[in-house]
């Protein structure tokens, strides 16, 4: 195909894309796929040769690098080497995969667990693997693309519901056939905004209409509850969702993603999701160092307060300031911007002055909703965040964002 000379579809999007990362190369404006050269002690990077205080990592609880978790790696290797043999219902499965699920499990208090290769695809093999043709899934507006995929996937009915609206939810659920099966899935705190699902209600209502309730909580484990365990501790319910779905790659310093839930649920995953059937196992190195970072947080719940302490001081500072912080209630602290250019120009200040944050833009999110993505960590001491609200409110002042 001689992309210079075809206008088809597929050049129309790649060009319109290339333009779009060009016109920002070209003006200083491009920080997306920046490599990052070094992780320093303190929460700190080196970025292009400079140090600078990282307030856009997953690793809420600054277990990266945990001298625990590096040495379960470390022994993982030398005693399973750097890969697996397969897949893991063939020759892929190693102890240390029955023994992080095990963990998994009560760590989040279910029955069983099981793991995959990713977060995105166990969102999208369990929901495709659950549902099916004639089903009815309902999902929340901002709900992760890998559940949207999931669903999409699975071929079910597919309603999406006003974010955390639950009158909304409710009506959907109303407007299904009684007979059918259905399913209701939600982010337990939302990757962009921060903000928590109501999770009481939403149980309620799949309690009244007879749905199945799966929740995604990338982004809770090791935030939400005093002990980290997620958004069932943060409410003070007890074992109450029927697919808790998580990842490794956030929080737990590792990659994948994992489901727990009731045995009977996860050996039919074991056995019919096709990202377990046809996906390599995780690594030994990954799959070691999850399993001891679940253990981590229970015996260093400080990190949890630590954290906690942070979010508030970070979220009242940043408002204190002028900035509008949506409704998050997390480490997770959207800074609105507004239109994408100046998304992209506060974060060229922030990061000119040492303060690796990151712009999220459309069609991330919707046209002039665009923000600063920062997030706090419980490895953040109390005046480096002074220090880098003070940069974010300098940049905004310059730019005219706040007075």
């Amino acid at each position: 195909m001689d992309f210079n000379n075809t206008n088809d579809s597929v050049t129309r999007r790649v060009r319109a894309f290339t333009e779009r990362v060009n016109y920002l190369k070209s003006n200083d404006l491009y920080y997306f796929n920046t490599p990052v050269e070094e992780i320093l002690p303190g929460n700190k990077v080196r970025v292009r040769g400079r140090e600078m205080g990282m307030y856009a990592s997953y690793s809420y609880l600054g277990l990266v690098g945990h001298p625990r978790i590096n040495e379960a790696a470390k022994k993982a290797v030398d005693k399973f080497g750097t890969g697996t043999n397969g897949v893991r219902m063939l020759a892929g499965t190693l102890t240390l995969h029955k023994e992080l699920e095990e963990t998994i499990a009560n760590f989040k208090h279910a029955e069983a667990a099981v793991t995959y290769s990713s977060g995105y695809a166990t969102n999208l093999t369990v929901i495709s693997g659950l549902m099916g043709r004639g089903d009815y899934v309902f999902s929340d507006k901002l709900n992760h693309a890998s559940i949207v995929d999931g669903c999409l996937m699975s071929g079910a009915e597919f309603r999406r519901f006003r974010h955390n609206d639950m009158e909304h939810l409710e009506g959907l659920l109303k407007n299904a056939p009684a007979d059918v099966t259905k399913m209701v899935i939600a982010d337990s705190v939302f990757s962009m905004d921060g903000d928590i699902i109501d999770l009481p209600k939403v149980l309620e209502l799949t309690k009244k209409y007879n749905a199945w309730l799966m929740i995604d909580e990338a982004h809770s484990v090791g935030v939400l509850g005093k002990t980290g365990t997620g958004i069932e501790e943060h409410f003070g319910l007890g074992d109450v969702i029927d697919i808790k779905m998580g990842t490794l790659s956030k929080t737990i310093p590792s990659v994948g993603g994992y489901v727990a839930a009731k045995k009977e649920i996860i050996t039919y995953l074991s056995h019919a999701s096709r990202a377990y059937i046809f996906s390599a196992a995780l690594p030994p190195a990954q799959a070691a160092a999850a399993n001891e970072a679940f253990k981590v947080i229970l015996d260093e719940p400080w990190r949890i307060e630590k954290l906690n302490e942070n979010t508030k001081q970070f979220i009242g500072g940043l408002k204190g300031m002028g900035f509008d912080t949506m409704l998050t209630e997390t480490a997770i602290v959207p800074v609105l911007c507004g239109q994408d250019d100046m998304a992209f120009a506060m974060t060229r200040e922030a990061q000119q002055n040492d303060v690796f944050v990151l712009p999220v833009v459309s069609p991330a999110v919707p046209e002039g909703l665009a923000r600063l993505r920062a997030t706090v960590t419980a490895a953040h001491e109390t005046s480096e965040i002074d220090r880098a609200m003070n940069v974010i409110g300098e940049a905004g002042k310059k730019l005219g964002l706040i007075k």
